[in-house]
């Protein structure tokens, strides 16, 4: 089943979804859920592929998706979460409990890492200069609206989001249907798809956004550039 690439706005958040093409019921063609569990910039583009190659119905609601877990609108999340197959990206680093209380031993959930935490920072550091200023979560999910000033706490994150994943599937007994992947370590086809149970395909496996944070908005790395440097002056400053 092919997928389609559609981008909307909703209000102030944009969301970014695959979605299959005409013809799709709403029913899952998977025996299992996957969630993607790794924090942002830790090859979940990759998983994205990964995924949509493995012919999941994927979806990622970035924007919406995170609004609705900072209001608490579990229900509304889950009716969309009926719908897929798979999933990365916000929000589901931030409520895979809540995804496994749900879920439990049904679903998979995939936890993605950097081969250091400094890589997964420097890597951030660079995605936030090509971001929206106005529309992103980052300040609700990490306290600050970048990581420059505060790198040690965003190390902090990474490296407690990483242990508390690994011990909650170990305090549940689950740590069967928990896959840590590391692509820079050359995790690949072989990993991914016993894990899932899937055949390995005979393509190439998609590196994606390998430092593509090349900026095309002349005013948007400008007003990020300001805005970073008023953030570490103030840091500094208190």
């Amino acid at each position: 089943m092919g997928l389609l690439l559609r981008v909307a706005t909703l209000g102030k958040l944009e969301s970014i979804v695959l979605v299959p093409q005409e013809g799709y019921a709403g029913k899952m063609s998977k025996p299992h859920k996957v969630f993607g569990i790794g924090l942002n910039k830790t090859g979940t583009s990759s998983l994205k592929l990964v995924l949509a190659t493995l012919d999941y119905n994927h979806c990622t609601l970035r924007g919406q998706m995170t609004h609705k877990f900072f209001n608490n609108s579990f229900s509304q999340i889950f009716k969309t979460v009926e719908e897929f197959d798979s999933f990365e990206d916000w929000p589901w680093p931030l409520m895979y409990k809540q995804v496994f209380e749900k879920y439990g031993e049904t679903a998979r959930y995939v936890l993605t890492r950097r081969i250091s935490p400094e890589a997964w920072l420097e890597s951030l550091k660079a995605h936030t200069l090509v971001t929206n200023p106005q529309n992103n979560p980052r300040k609700q999910i990490f306290g600050f609206d970048y990581p420059h000033g505060a790198e040690s706490r965003h190390i902090a994150f990474y490296e407690n989001h990483l242990v508390e994943v690994r011990k909650y599937f170990a305090d549940q007994g689950a740590a069967h249907v928990l896959c840590e992947v590391c692509w820079e370590e050359g995790d690949g086809w072989q990993k991914i798809c016993e894990f899932l149970q899937e055949p390995v395909p005979e393509s190439p496996f998609p590196h994606a956004n390998r430092r593509n944070d090349t900026p095309k908005d002349n005013d948007r790395l400008r007003e990020n550039r300001r805005l970073i440097t008023a953030q570490m002056q103030r840091l500094k400053g208190g």
